[in-house]
C-alpha cells in the first residue's frame, strides 16, 4: 500500500497569532552581601584570625542571575519583609545557602552558631538590622536562652552531622546528640508565638544499623 507524503512549500496560516517577546534581560543580584556584625545583645567570642573555610564561600557562590522578561529590562530589588527568621546551623553546607537566600530577599535573619565568627567569614559584615548572630549549641539546653527567640517568627533548623561514623562525630557530635537531642532541645525552647518551624534533615539519620547508601 502506497503512502502519499505532502510537503508545504510555505508556512500555512495558523489559527492563533504569533507573539514576539522582546529580548530584554533582567539582572537580579542574588548575593550582593556586605560583611555580618555580631549582635551585642547575644554572647560572642573574642576575635581571632579567621581560618579559611573548606567549603565554598556563599557570598561569592553566585554573582548574579539573568532572567528574561517580556516587559522590563530593569533590576528589581526584592521587597523587605517583617519576618524574623532564626537559622540554627547556618554555617553548614545547606545552612549557608538558606541564609544567603534569606538575605537576598531582604528577610531579617538571626543565626544560632557554635562559632559566631564563621558568620563573618561566610557572609561578610552585615548590619544588625539585617543579620544578627548569637552563640549557642542546640545540644546544650542552657544555651537556648529565651532572648534568642525574642521577636522570631520562623525557625529553620539546618543542624546536622554525618549519618555514618567519621571524624565529625568527635566531641559528642553524633547523630544522636545533634539530630535527636539537639533538635528536641530546640523545639522545646521555641515560644508559642512562633508561626512556623522548618526542619532540614536526611534519610540517613533514620538508619541505625547500616550505612546510608545501602
Amino acid at each position: 500500500m502506497a503512502t502519499e507524503l505532502f510537503f508545504f512549500t510555505s508556512i500555512p496560516n495558523l489559527p492563533f497569532p504569533l507573539i514576539k517577546f522582546p529580548k530584554h534581560h533582567q539582572s537580579l543580584p542574588l548575593f550582593s552581601l556586605a560583611p555580618p556584625t555580631i549582635s551585642s545583645r547575644f554572647k560572642t567570642v573574642s576575635s581571632s584570625k579567621a581560618r579559611p573555610s573548606s567549603s565554598t564561600v556563599v557570598v561569592h557562590a553566585v554573582q548574579e542571575e539573568v532572567v528574561q522578561t517580556p516587559n522590563s529590562d530593569s533590576k528589581v530589588t526584592p521587597a523587605s519583609s517583617s519576618k524574623l527568621v532564626l537559622v540554627a546551623g547556618g554555617s553548614g553546607g545547606v545552612g549557608q545557602l538558606v541564609v544567603a537566600s534569606l538575605l537576598s530577599r531582604n528577610i531579617k535573619s538571626r543565626l544560632l552558631l557554635r562559632d559566631p565568627e564563621k558568620a563573618t567569614t561566610l557572609f561578610g559584615k552585615q548590619d544588625e538590622e539585617t543579620l544578627q548572630v548569637c552563640k549557642g549549641d542546640t545540644r546544650n539546653p542552657k544555651d537556648l536562652d529565651p532572648a534568642i527567640f525574642e521577636g522570631v517568627t520562623h525557625v529553620i533548623c539546618c543542624t546536622g552531622t554525618t549519618a555514618f561514623p567519621s571524624r565529625r562525630w568527635d566531641g559528642d557530635n553524633t547523630p544522636e546528640k545533634v539530630d535527636w537531642e539537639g533538635v528536641r532541645n530546640l523545639v522545646s525552647a521555641l515560644p508559642s508565638s512562633l508561626k512556623r518551624i522548618v526542619l532540614v534533615s536526611s534519610v540517613g539519620v533514620t538508619k541505625f544499623n547500616e550505612l546510608p547508601w545501602r
